[in-house]
């Protein structure tokens, strides 16, 4: 067992082009996550998926199957990679459920795929910060370089970036 499990559920992070259709689209895999935690080569973590849905997509019953999965787990610092257009309402829905674990919403505004650069520093930020030493419980979203209590943090619809409240 690793110290901290990564759950994927799609989103923007994740999608790739598809060259046939000329649209992106959310693979049922975790290449992007895998291919990003090759650069860390000390940090262990289990990396699952589950839905690989677009966040506009997904609904409670998608969430209930997250919260699911992150209550069977035995880890106590979990990092969600979300789509961001609904990465709110999924945090809100899990904060009510769970409160004895460290959990990190991150994603990305552009694909890994065609950008390296925002996906891999959102990840790598969620486990950084999921390595302090006497981190507290509760859900936390990191975006666009914050990492926030999930309620303090929202997505700037017209800007494309993430800010505090």
């Amino acid at each position: 067992m690793s110290n901290i499990f990564i759950l994927n559920t799609g989103g923007t992070l994740n999608k790739r082009y598809n060259l046939i259709k000329g649209s992106l689209f959310v693979p049922s895999d975790n290449i992007a996550i895998e291919a990003i935690m090759a650069n860390f080569a000390s940090q262990e973590c289990e990396i699952k998926g589950l839905i690989y849905k677009d966040s506009l997509e997904i609904d409670d019953s998608d969430r209930r199957q997250m919260l699911e999965c992150i209550a069977s787990r035995e880890e106590k610092r979990i990092v969600i990679v979300h789509g961001t257009d609904t990465m709110s309402e999924s945090a809100e829905y899990i904060a009510k459920e769970i409160a004895d674990k460290t959990i990190i919403f991150t994603g990305a505004m552009k694909p890994y795929e065609i950008d390296h650069g925002e996906a891999s520093c959102n990840l790598a930020m969620a486990l950084g910060f999921l390595q302090q030493p006497k981190l507290p419980s509760g859900i936390y979203m990191c975006m666009s370089g914050i990492i926030a209590p999930h309620a303090n943090i929202k997505k700037d619809k017209q800007r494309g970036v993430f800010t505090r409240l």
